[in-house]
């Protein structure tokens, strides 16, 4: 059985993971939360007490960490993990970086001999529990192929982006894009729940017209509208809104960089911003957007 080690057991590393062990492989795996090390164990994933003992014999290594920061720590330097793999391990990171950490991480690894791709991803907790997710690569077309067999137990959809960097470039459109129609969902249901619309009965309506995007079809940010969506669970669990600010960040960073004009993902930053000042709301899913809207009791 091919052994695969998985770093960072998150909301969506750990159905990830999951999935992986749903399709034949051996998955070492470690997080430093015990808690996603429990849920892991119970998933089939052998626990790991460290991330250097869970790439041991592993034929790939897939990480999934919250920041380029940490992706970093954790391969570079001399004490990073590309110099404890060796040369026939492919590395998979799968996390939202910036291109540039991407860029960095796969040069590092290649100067020893190691195959890299950096592979983001796209479908939110519910396609990572349901093995369909987008993959978003940037690294070299025999690495990407390499990665297929393990990103196809994970995901329904492979895109090979460009070279390295190219998957991060992908992911942040994809994301800045997503923060614009959540909002703009969540605006529209508002108003109309404001003059007397059931939400469900609009969101119906708009799903079949015009306005119809994936936050109406998939993800619906109204309470109560859609089931198994964080907004029918007090928006727990899900892609939270610190996440969606990092996104956010790094495509105003990369909008700089290339004087790319993006003034509604400038808004959108502008406004989870707003909505993420009060601490609790950071930790909440990114379509409690919809609350920023909502008025309060009484009014």
């Amino acid at each position: 059985m091919e052994k695969v080690a998985f770093l960072g057991l998150g909301n969506m590393g750990g159905p990830m993971a999951a999935n992986l062990v749903k399709a034949g492989f051996a998955v070492s795996a470690f997080d430093p939360a015990q808690a996603a090390m429990e849920q892991a164990a119970q998933n089939g994933c052998e626990p790991a007490e460290s991330a250097a003992q869970a790439v041991q014999g592993a034929s790939a290594v897939i990480s999934m960490l919250p920041n380029g920061a940490l992706v970093k720590e954790l391969y570079l330097g001399a004490r990073g993990l590309l110099q404890a793999l060796e040369t026939d391990v492919l590395v998979i990171d799968c996390s939202t970086i910036a291109a540039g950490d991407a860029r960095q991480v796969i040069a590092a690894a290649s100067e020893r001999g190691i195959r890299a791709i950096d592979a983001p991803v796209s479908g939110g907790t519910a396609a990572a529990a349901a093995g369909t997710l987008s993959f978003m690569c940037g690294g070299d077309a025999d690495a990407v192929d390499a990665a297929r067999p393990f990103l196809e137990a994970m995901g329904a959809n492979i895109f090979h982006a460009g070279p390295a960097g190219a998957g991060q470039v992908a992911k942040i459109c994809n994301n800045m894009l997503l923060a614009i129609h959540m909002i703009g969902t969540a605006e529209a249901l508002q108003l109309g729940v404001d003059n007397g619309l059931d939400p469900k009965v609009l969101s119906d309506i708009m799903r079949a017209s015009s306005g119809g995007n994936w936050s109406l079809e998939k993800y619906n940010p109204y309470p109560g509208v859609m089931d198994s969506v964080p907004a029918s669970r007090d928006y727990t669990g899900g892609f939270a809104v610190a996440l969606m600010l990092k996104d956010l960040g790094l495509a105003m960073d990369t909008a700089a960089g290339s004087a790319s004009s993006t003034p509604l993902g400038a808004l959108a930053k502008n406004l989870y911003q707003l909505h993420g000042g009060d601490e609790k709301n950071q930790r909440l899913d990114f379509s409690s957007i919809q609350n920023l809207f909502r008025r309060p009791a009484g009014d």
